[in-house]
């Protein structure tokens, strides 16, 4: 039986090192969102990614989200695949230490069901 996990919007994945990367509809997305060129965005909000393979949003100086303000995503409306995918599509070993998703069984379809809802993919590709 899949277990899904409730996410609490406790932040603590916004607060971890590492990359959120971009690609090309999201930079659209976020940039409109926040009434930016697409250039203005990236000069701004992004950098360089580690296998210099595309961009990624940049840190604040803790390691946190740029976008993360106190317990508030400043683009939860548009923010990126990969965020909306942690911890149902996607999470490490030893993360439930950190992240106080609520985890519960559900049986295949539902699992189906709430995963899509919660990354807004197709069924098909949420599995």
């Amino acid at each position: 039986m899949p277990i899904f996990y409730d996410c609490q919007r406790c932040t603590a994945c916004c607060r971890w090192p590492g990359q959120v990367r971009l690609d090309e509809a999201t930079i659209l997305s976020i940039a409109t969102y926040l009434g930016l060129t697409e250039s203005a965005f990236i000069q701004r909000y992004t950098r360089l990614r580690a296998d210099r393979r595309g961009l990624a949003l940049l840190d604040q100086p803790d390691g946190a989200c740029i976008f993360l303000e106190d317990s508030n995503c400043r683009i939860q409306a548009v923010k990126p695949q990969q965020c909306r995918d942690f911890p149902n599509r996607w999470n490490f070993p030893g993360f439930e230490k950190l992240c106080h998703a609520l985890p519960r069984a559900v049986d295949d379809a539902e699992y189906l069901r709430l995963v899509t809802q919660a990354t807004g993919l197709p069924p098909e590709t949420a599995a």
